[in-house]
């Protein structure tokens, strides 16, 4: 369990769930191409050309490339502490400091957490999504325990 307390004065999450489903899913990818890969020999069709080694080859890396992809979903990070939070997302990050967060949000039917900045902006975060239940929640309040004390 993750929380607040006064000699944790730092927190930082990751989604769990999302982890465990890419990482299957991107070993899933490589491993179908590399078997369609080896299909590939032969004809092309009405004798244009033949498939090459090459073909095969390039096959195995466009599986590769696209497992790559598809662990990009387990960048999202969320580190906070008494100065501020830093936020990693798929694409994109933010550093900020408790004074321009309004408020931690985790609403209800909303896929992840987010901060609600004083400019009426919101952040998305990732790092802490709905699929991850309880584990999200204690973040959640992690957060909000640590922007509490910084703007008290």
């Amino acid at each position: 369990m993750v929380g607040v307390t006064s000699i944790e004065a730092s927190v930082e999450f990751r989604p769990r769930r999302v982890r465990w489903v890419a990482g299957f899913l991107a070993v899933g990818v490589v491993v179908l191409f590399t078997v369609l890969s080896f299909g590939l020999h032969g004809s092309t069709g009405d004798t244009m050309g033949r498939f090459q080694r090459g073909d095969q080859g390039a096959m195995i890396g466009l599986g590769v490339l696209i497992g790559l992809g598809i662990l990009a979903f387990t960048r999202p990070r969320v580190a906070a502490d008494a100065d501020g939070v830093r936020v990693r997302n798929v694409i994109g990050g933010y550093e900020l400091p408790w004074s321009a967060v309004r408020a931690v949000r985790f609403d209800r039917n909303s896929p992840w957490a987010s901060l609600e900045m004083l400019d009426d902006d919101t952040v998305p975060v990732h790092a802490l999504q709905a699929a991850d239940k309880q584990y999200a929640l204690e973040g959640v309040r992690a957060l909000r325990a640590l922007h509490s004390a910084a703007t008290s």
